[in-house]
């Protein structure tokens, strides 16, 4: 997974999310966050990787925010396309941020960072 975060391109900087902000519980250890849009085909690829992880994975939870309709969530944190996948530890605090359709091997590797 590509880092990006804030608008400097480097790790996320302290943002934090919780049950309010995404509209699901976070996981017990980490939480996959999915921004998508409706016609973003790597967006339905990003979403299939997303939830097998999570199924692998105990105590991690797939989220996936429509970004057309959640705006002012997506201007707080900075989404400027989809699929944007935000890795965020048991406390909600986004630890990796990533651009694109991730690799399944990327995004387990990415986990270990948040549990």
């Amino acid at each position: 997974m590509r880092v990006r975060g804030g608008d400097d391109g480097k790790r996320p900087g302290g943002e934090r999310l919780g049950p309010a902000e995404l509209g699901a519980e976070l996981g017990a250890r980490a939480t996959l966050v999915q921004f998508s849009s409706a016609f973003c085909a790597p967006c339905r690829v990003t979403r299939r990787v997303l939830a097998e992880v999570a199924r692998m994975v105990p105590g991690v939870a797939h989220v996936e925010i429509d970004a057309e309709a959640r705006l002012e969530l997506v201007r707080a944190l900075h989404v400027r396309k989809t699929p944007t996948v935000l890795v965020l530890d048991a406390e909600g605090r986004v630890v990796r941020r990533a651009v694109g359709q991730p690799r399944k091997a990327d995004v387990i590797a990415a986990l270990g960072e948040a549990v």
